[in-house]
């Protein structure tokens, strides 16, 4: 079956991508296509290659072969500051907020690629970069509340005290400040219980119906939320992609089952 992703331009393309460390291939030849307001998710076994995958996506590595391409535009192997500027954001499976900063200051750090005052503005035209910084502000504050009132509630505690999966929302809004047009999560609902990762699912819903044309590609490995968020899930292993469709088809693939799922997967 045809589907939009098959047939319109994606805004984000791997195309043989590869990269080898000494003898190890750990991704290999991965092709893959997000379309603009879709969600996939990348699942896989812990060593697959998937953060990897991320990595060469938003520049920290630069690919063996292949090529990466946003919105039709070759960004392959370009510095991590002018991925984040062209629109691709991302979070990483550890915490990267700033613990002694408050959640404000946090998605105003998340900013710093859409906002024109440095510090000789800030000495010559402090009005324009006082008008600047309010402005920030209150759009770091729609953030918050858009994405979780209960965070919004907190804007102002340190980053340090929140649990983790406040911690994991702040990032996303974090994510969100930089105005992106595509959010890497690398394993956002890792340390929640169900009800937050429920919650999450929410947040990301609420931020696609508020944002259109927004995607999501996400690793993750909490099958409840593979099973409910995605349009599509593709499946790594070895580096290399097994699988890509419907949760519900690749759930019950052979192959997919061996590499991952287990069998009870398959019947539950």
């Amino acid at each position: 079956m045809v589907t939009a992703s098959d047939t319109a331009a994606p805004i984000l393309e791997t195309r043989d991508l590869t990269i080898s460390f000494g003898g190890l291939v750990a991704v290999n030849g991965v092709d893959l296509r997000l379309a603009r307001s879709e969600v996939m998710c990348i699942i896989g076994p812990n060593g697959a290659g998937k953060s990897t995958l991320f990595n060469l996506i938003s520049g920290i590595y630069r690919p063996t072969r292949g090529q990466v391409l946003f919105d039709g535009q070759d960004i392959t192997g370009k510095p991590v500051h002018r991925i984040a500027a062209i629109g691709i954001a991302r979070t990483f499976q550890s915490s990267r907020l700033f613990n002694d900063l408050t959640l404000l200051d946090n998605v105003l750090i998340g900013m710093h690629t859409r906002t024109r005052s440095g510090v000789l503005d800030a000495l010559l035209r402090p009005g324009r970069a006082r008008a600047e910084l309010d402005a920030a502000a209150e759009r770091a504050e729609a953030i918050l509340h858009g994405l979780s009132p209960a965070l919004h509630a907190r804007r102002n505690t340190l980053a340090g005290a929140l649990p983790q999966a406040d911690r994991r929302r702040l990032e996303i809004a974090r994510a969100l400040a930089s105005e992106p047009k595509v959010i890497m999560l690398d394993e956002p609902s890792s340390g929640m219980d169900d009800r937050d990762t429920d919650a999450l699912i929410g947040d990301v819903r609420r931020v696609m119906a508020e944002k259109p044309g927004l995607s999501f590609l996400i690793i993750e490995h909490d099958m409840r939320l593979v099973a409910t968020l995605p349009d599509r899930v593709t499946v790594i292993d070895y580096g290399s992609k097994i699988a890509e469709g419907d949760y519900a088809d690749i759930r019950v693939m052979p192959r997919v089952q061996e590499a991952y799922l287990g069998q009870r997967a398959a019947n539950a």
